[in-house]
């Protein structure tokens, strides 16, 4: 099989985009074949999600049908309600007797402040995003400026949807899709050369590797609205997805280990104004090989591809055509 380096490498999931231009903002839905057992990993202070306590070893449901990622901040929320009815059409859900609930936890991003149309009337158009999202989900799809990283931007360039995948030496797959809002930044200091680029494939995201030396310039704080205090318009949010069998309290230490791939490629992270959520879902295709050693390496592997999905993301976006708005890297570092 050829691998696109994108999470649809991992079998038995689809991803679809819908964005609206107008708006500066947009909706990234993940859609699995069959439900797929699911947790999460929420480390920054300021998130917004949905369904997530679902998701929680303890609790009584084990599988999803489908994750979404959306810009809008909590209005982003109705995003989730298009899927569901997008898969209630299909007949897809959890099932208690004779009604059919698709279960679609969600998390969002501040794009509200990135340009764009935002007076919508009394109803956002989320929930409409959402559904085509849904329904054009396939297993290629962009990166870049579409779905939730139509709005999203960095500290000083633009922010976008990214993706990578890997496999493990058992043959396990292991993707990761993340739309990249972060308050911080993903490049060095000033420079082209991104954070991650020790873990680069290929030249996914430039091949420039890490500069001969880092700037002592690099490692000062550059956050969004400084010196003001800040505001509220972040967040990195990612799902990790496997095809390996696993059960829920593995799921969640999967979506554990995969925020590492966070840290190694963003500066700063996990702060109080990001809200820096990863999803963890498992298809259940392949048993691993070794309880231990085998999810280890797929924890390991998770790490590295969420940190080159982010740095993908920027990497592959487009500046929102408005007056002032940020760069893209192209944009800045095209001819470095």
């Amino acid at each position: 099989m050829t691998r696109r380096n994108l999470i649809t490498d991992v079998a038995g999931l689809r991803v679809g985009n819908a964005s609206d231009d107008a708006l500066c903002s947009g909706v990234t839905a993940i859609v699995f074949d069959s439900p797929a057992v699911a947790s999460a990993d929420i480390r920054g202070g300021g998130p917004g999600t949905r369904d997530t306590t679902l998701l929680e070893p303890e609790r009584t449901v084990d599988g999803v049908d489908a994750i979404v990622l959306s810009g809008g901040s909590a209005f982003g929320l109705d995003s989730p309600s298009g899927v569901q009815a997008w898969l209630r059409e299909q007949g897809r859900g959890f099932r208690v007797g004779d009604a059919t609930v698709p279960i679609v936890p969600s998390a969002v991003l501040f794009d509200l402040l990135s340009g764009g149309n935002k007076n919508w009337g009394r109803y956002s158009p989320y929930r409409e995003l959402g559904y085509e999202a849904a329904r054009h989900a396939a297993t290629e799809f962009a990166l870049g400026s579409v779905g939730a990283g139509t709005g999203a931007t960095t500290v000083s360039l633009k922010g976008g949807l990214g993706s990578a995948s890997a496999v493990t030496s058992d043959g396990i797959t292991v993707g990761a899709i993340v739309a990249v809002n972060a308050v911080g930044s993903v490049n060095v200091g000033d420079g082209p050369h991104f954070w991650a680029a020790p873990f680069e494939v290929g030249a996914e995201f430039g091949g420039l590797g890490l500069p001969s030396s880092i700037p002592e310039d690099a490692y000062r704080m550059r956050a969004k609205g400084q010196p003001a205090g800040g505001t509220l318009q972040n967040t990195t949010i990612a799902l990790v997805a496997t095809d390996a069998v696993l059960n829920k309290m593995q799921a969640r230490r999967l979506a554990v280990m995969a925020q590492s791939g966070m840290s190694r490629a963003i500066y700063p992270v996990h702060t109080p104004l990001d809200g820096d959520t990863v999803f963890a879902a498992a298809t259940g295709r392949k048993p691993l090989a070794d309880p231990i050693y085998g999810f280890t390496e797929l924890g390991m592997l998770a790490a590295n591809v969420l940190a080159r999905a982010i740095a993908r993301g920027v990497y592959e976006a487009t500046a929102l055509d408005l007056p002032g708005a940020l760069p893209s890297w192209r944009a800045c570092f095209a001819q470095s």
